[in-house]
């Protein structure tokens, strides 16, 4: 069976509410013509703008996702969100271990697994990012740090959980610098993700697995990437922030 294309914009630290209302009034006016049958939609705004992305997307095609959770139920851990919250929120999805989680905010592999666990536990869809940056793909380090990545998230993840799981490839390298991985260099390393999970859980779910690509997908490069065999979709940045770029990247992925 053929997987289901799935793209999620990621709106990082942009849009107040206000601004939140007015993109996905846009958004839900753009989408009407993209059949839901045939790609799952998602947009992940900031904590402060999911309440009003979800009230103005219900009844659209159009999912809602958090950028982040915390692996405890409640506690001492001051900025942070937990899976109840998102949960009696009404979001479906959450990203996991983004590469500027990383960079800037001490996620490792360990705290992945843990968010995940809790993204699980409250039936969330998890998101989970893995990437490799420039200088360990330039020290032919890619595969060794995406094998690393991927064990150290799924650790201790059944093959029940394994299955709702969607996996963002994000080279670091590409993300808001304009470069992008042509489309046979992303197969390659999707090809290499897909077998990684298969070690992991069999042949069989990792061809079930979506695998998203997260470097720099724009309109013009959408369809060329998502008709690769194991590119699945795409986690998207700045072409999402716009409701006519990101309805486009979205058409000319399925087209």
């Amino acid at each position: 069976m053929a997987r289901k294309v799935f793209i999620a914009g990621n709106w990082k630290m942009n849009k107040t509410a206000a601004e939140t209302v007015e993109l996905c009034k846009a958004l839900k006016e753009k989408f009407a013509d993209i059949c839901p049958n045939c790609v799952d939609v998602a947009v992940c705004p900031p904590f402060t703008s999911i309440a009003a992305a979800i009230a103005e997307l219900k009844g659209s095609n159009i999912k809602v996702g958090a950028q982040n959770i915390h692996w405890a139920d409640n506690g001492a851990f001051t900025g942070e969100i937990s899976g109840a919250m998102l949960k009696e929120m009404g979001v479906e999805y959450v990203i996991i271990g983004h590469s500027e989680r990383r960079q800037y905010f001490g996620e490792t592999d360990e705290t992945v697994n843990k968010r995940l666990q809790a993204a699980l536990k409250y039936d969330l869809k998890p998101i989970v990012c893995i990437g490799e940056t420039l200088d360990e793909r330039e020290g032919g380090k890619t595969e060794a740090v995406l094998e690393k990545q991927i064990k150290g998230a799924f650790a201790g993840i059944k093959e029940c959980c394994f299955k709702k799981v969607v996996i963002a490839y994000e080279p670091v390298w590409a993300i808001g610098t304009g470069k992008t991985a042509t489309p046979e260099m992303a197969e390659e390393t999707h090809k290499f993700i897909r077998k990684v999970c298969a070690e992991l859980y069999g042949e069989a779910l990792a061809e079930e697995a979506v695998i998203q690509y997260g470097g720099s997908m724009k309109p013009e490069n959408s369809q060329q990437l998502v008709a690769q065999k194991d590119i699945d979709g795409g986690l998207i940045g700045g072409a999402a922030l716009k409701a006519d770029s990101f309805h486009d990247l979205v058409k000319n992925a399925i087209a």
